[in-house]
């Protein structure tokens, strides 16, 4: 059952890691969009990876399953944690660099009920204080794409030390 729990956690990293790279792997033509065509690329993203993006809460919690369910200090504990802290590091990447930018290229889209309740989940400005200070496009643009190359980083991270420990059961 555990080597099961392993294999579920890593095809779900694995997926988070595809989500993210793709992104990244995105940014060098993305970089040479103009406004106009940026803005629409944006929102080609809805709603596949908002579905698909479920992997990582769920890898996240396996991955939690899986360090408590691991010898406290063994190599397989420390490299479970590594993977852990990647997932999480991944997790805070988004909600504090990426979200709020969705928020903003989701704005004026016709988005079903799940989409917008995520999308407008942590709004905490009015919409006259955003109104009144629009950020640049290519502010925008370079936080969100950077920022998901750093989340590729995590993801490949994480990946790599959860294939390693199952890698390493006899």
């Amino acid at each position: 059952m555990f080597s099961i729990l392993q294999i579920l956690t890593v095809m779900l990293v694995a997926v988070a890691m595809a989500l993210a790279l793709a992104h990244a792997l995105e940014l060098p033509g993305k970089m040479r969009l103009d406004q106009k065509t940026y803005y629409a690329m944006q929102s080609i993203y809805y709603p596949g990876f908002t579905i698909c993006g479920i992997s990582e809460p769920v890898g996240v919690m396996l991955t939690i399953v899986l360090l408590w369910l691991t010898p406290k200090g063994s190599s397989n504990f420390w490299l479970t944690l590594i993977a852990l802290l990647g997932l999480l590091s991944m997790q805070a990447v988004y909600w504090l660099f990426i979200h709020p930018v969705n928020q903003f290229w989701v704005e004026g889209e016709n988005l079903d009920r799940f989409s917008s309740g995520f999308f407008a989940f942590g709004t905490n400005k009015s919409q006259s204080e955003d109104k009144a200070t629009p950020p640049g496009w290519t502010e925008l643009r370079n936080r969100w794409e950077y920022s998901h190359v750093v989340r590729a980083g995590f993801a490949l991270l994480s990946l790599i030390a959860l294939v390693i420990v199952i890698s390493s059961n006899k």
